[in-house]
C-alpha cells in the first residue's frame, strides 16, 4: 500500500485546509486556511479574508493574525469570523492525525486537509 509522500505528522507547512463546520444559512463558503512553506497563511474564511502567520516548535503553535479584509456580510457571519481568529490566536498545541489537524485552546478547531 503506498500513498502521496508527506510527512505524516508533520505540521501542514505548504498546504491548504479547511474548516470542520457547517455552511453557514445563505453562504457557500466554508472557512479555509492556505499554509505557505514558512507559515505565511492565506485565510478565507465566511465573509472575511486575509493573512496572518503560524510559528511552530514541536506541537506548539503561534497564530498571528494580519490585516483582514472586511467584506460586506451579514453581522453573525462577521462575528463567526471574529470568533475563529480569536480561536486560532488562542491556539497555544496543534495536533495532526492523518488528514485532520486540529488547533487546541479554549477552543478545538479541526481542519481537515484538502488532499485532492
Amino acid at each position: 500500500m503506498s500513498g502521496p509522500a508527506h510527512a505524516d505528522d508533520g505540521f501542514p507547512f505548504g498546504m491548504e485546509m479547511t474548516l470542520e463546520a457547517a455552511r453557514m444559512p445563505g453562504s457557500k463558503r466554508i472557512p479555509d486556511l492556505d499554509i505557505g512553506d514558512s507559515g505565511e497563511v492565506i485565510l478565507e474564511l465566511w465573509c472575511k479574508g486575509g493573512k496572518g502567520q503560524f510559528s511552530v516548535a514541536g506541537n506548539t503553535v503561534i497564530f498571528v493574525a494580519g490585516e483582514m479584509e472586511n467584506r460586506p456580510c451579514p453581522p453573525e457571519r462577521a462575528q463567526a469570523d471574529d470568533d475563529l481568529i480569536a480561536a486560532l490566536t488562542d491556539a497555544a498545541t496543534w495536533k495532526r492525525q492523518g488528514d485532520v489537524v486540529s488547533f487546541v485552546g479554549a477552543t478545538t478547531l479541526r481542519f481537515r486537509l484538502n488532499t485532492n
